[in-house]
């Protein structure tokens, strides 16, 4: 890796386009594709947990997300803006899946009912 404060001289060499990516991978290329999920959910109760994201693109593959990140807390009609990231880019992505869990092994399992749903490339925003 490098140094935050040494990040511009290091890439930018020769004027080449270069890209920075939030966080990497331990896999070639290296690189994670980052998106943004915004979540909107109808649960009368809070749920408070983790979401998994899954993508298809059109000829069936599917990728999942990786992400370490703290607990969500997801109250009726409040938006939850979730970084994700995911291994592999797919460009046509057909299907979305998610997964709420709480993480605990006792006690009663809880589902997250979603209003409205986006997910958005931030490594492409145009898609």
């Amino acid at each position: 890796g490098y140094y935050a404060d040494r990040w511009k001289e290091v890439l930018i060499q020769n004027n080449l386009p270069t890209k920075a990516y939030f966080d990497t991978s331990d896999h070639d290329p290296f690189c994670m594709y980052n998106y943004l999920l915004d979540i909107i959910t109808w649960n009368k109760n809070t749920r408070r947990g983790f979401i998994k994201v899954k993508i298809t693109d059109l000829t069936g593959k599917t990728v999942e997300s990786e992400m370490d990140s703290e607990a969500a807390t997801f109250q009726q009609y409040r938006r939850v803006k979730i970084l994700t990231g995911f291994y592999q880019d797919l460009d046509k992505i057909s299907r979305i899946s998610l997964t709420f869990s709480t993480k605990t092994l006792i006690g009663p399992k809880y589902k997250l009912r979603i209003l409205q749903m986006r997910l958005k490339s931030l490594n492409n925003p145009e898609r």
